[in-house]
């Protein structure tokens, strides 16, 4: 299978994904083998919430139409283009996935797949419902894939790399079992805005959606702030307050109830709205409905702190104060090339003998 072929593939896919919408599903007879997906893939989506709370209709179909927005030919050969992948032998990848939000997986997946690599995928019991149905897709469109994809819920048969994603604690039984092996192991990581206090009500309220989205469980989600001292939390909260409807969801309203009765009983000091607490911390990662802050005096000594403790940090939103700084709203909206924790995927794909 050439490259153009597998690009071609994935193309089509993100057709297929075009149809489900944050507005809606919209069938569009065009779109390969539809007739055999659309519906079932409708289910899916609508279903998803009865194997983990946290992924509602809303959270789901934003995960799908990001990809299909990126899924393009352009945008796919773009962003293989400074890789050398003609002369690959394929390999086979094991991919261990995490579950927090939907679809975390699906850049591995997608990675893994169209350098020319075989994958072996064992997937979170917390998101293991939407990717085998996409597989399934993938290889009607292009059978050739189906040599190429394994799901497993066992030990992994033979495998010659790892891409494994967890928490700080199973990073080491990762290391300790794949250490023989060329693997790339994440660990825990947040994301954190940079505030001035000359942010506009666009920019603030654009900040809500890197907050909330995925109820702040994605480690593209802001779970912290860094304001200068004196920084006055009033405008923040009313640009915020479109998003009080989060507190219809029982499980993160359970959350705030929570962590608001510990944060009380510890005689800690609070700024709430009602839906959303903030705590000073040092800590990068927060509670669900809690954002830590952290006051800063000088730009120049932030910027010096975040880099210390970049090994922590997944991406940071500021307005040109940062280095390779996302804009406000844009945390849940990575390019291909926007890699979890800086590492290059294809890159290493490229170069596994």
């Amino acid at each position: 299978m050439l490259l153009n072929d597998r690009i071609n593939a994935f193309s089509e896919l993100g057709n297929f994904f075009s149809q489900f919408k944050t507005t809606g599903y919209e069938k569009v007879n065009t779109v390969l083998l539809n007739d055999d997906f659309f519906e079932q893939m409708v289910h899916k989506i609508e279903n998803a919430v009865h194997y983990n709370g946290w992924f509602t209709k809303e959270n789901v179909l934003f995960s799908i139409a990001q990809w299909s927005d990126i899924l393009t030919q352009e945008n796919l050969k773009l962003w293989l283009s400074k890789y050398s992948l003609s002369e690959i032998t394929p390999k086979t990848i094991a991919i261990i996935m995490a579950g927090n939000i939907p679809l975390v997986g699906f850049h591995d997946f997608l990675s893994v797949l169209i350098s020319g690599h075989k994958i072996i995928v064992k997937q979170s019991s917390g998101d293991n419902q939407i990717l085998p149905y996409i597989a399934a897709y993938l290889i009607a469109i292009e059978p050739r894939f189906e040599e190429y994809i394994l799901f497993t819920d066992q030990k992994f048969p033979h495998f010659d790399a790892v891409i494994a994603t967890g928490s700080n604690n199973t990073a080491r039984y990762f290391e300790y079992y794949f250490g023989k092996v060329p693997n790339i192991i994440r660990k825990n990581r947040n994301s954190v805005a940079i505030l001035t206090g000359n942010e506009t009500t666009e920019q603030l309220a654009a900040l809500g959606e890197d907050i909330f989205r995925y109820y702040g469980l994605g480690c593209r989600s802001v779970s912290k702030l860094m304001i200068p001292k004196g920084y006055d939390f009033d405008k923040f909260f009313k640009a915020i307050y479109p998003y009080n409807t989060i507190m219809n969801s029982a499980k993160y309203a359970n959350n705030y109830d929570y962590n608001k009765a510990v944060y009380l009983m510890s005689n800690y000091k609070l700024f709430e709205n009602g839906f959303l607490m903030l705590k000073e911390d040092q800590s990068y990662a927060s509670p669900i409905a809690t954002l830590f802050y952290e006051t800063y005096t000088s730009e120049s000594e932030l910027i010096q702190k975040l880099d210390i403790d970049k090994e922590k940090i997944q991406c940071i939103v500021s307005k040109d104060i940062a280095p390779d700084s996302v804009n406000f709203g844009q945390t849940q909206c990575p390019k291909l090339s926007d890699y979890a924790d800086g590492v290059d995927i294809i890159e290493f794909l490229s170069k596994i003998n």
